[in-house]
């Protein structure tokens, strides 16, 4: 698990969105280009209910309801389809900060500096 984690976190930490932007076919929508980055994971299902997800994830960090990352996390698993595996619903956690609130990306740094 810990290196599922790790392995995670370091992927989310380089994040897509700096390589995206300087692409000009990149498409302009947040969660049009969530969907794409959640594709390469393996993440399916639909783009409005993906999204929503990311977002809540989000909103529910800003709230106090999540208070770190395995919070979320566990949030994420319960609420995407199930067959996802534990690395997915991470990798749908860092791009959920990357797409809506990079600003909490702080909670996979957390992850790691413990992981170390």
């Amino acid at each position: 698990m810990k290196s599922v984690v790790t392995a995670v976190i370091v992927g989310a930490a380089l994040g897509l969105a700096a390589p995206a932007a300087a692409d000009p076919a990149y498409d302009r929508d947040p969660d049009t280009n969530f969907a794409h980055e959640l594709h390469t994971y393996g993440i399916y299902g639909q783009k409005d209910y993906n999204a929503w997800i990311g977002k809540l994830v989000c909103k529910r960090l800003y709230n106090n309801v999540d208070h770190n990352a395995f919070d979320s996390a566990k949030f994420i698993g319960a609420n995407l389809d199930r067959h996802n595996t534990t690395e997915q619903n991470w990798q749908f956690l860092g791009s959920a900060l990357n797409y809506y609130c990079p600003d909490q990306r702080v909670i996979l740094d957390q992850v790691a500096a413990a992981q170390h």
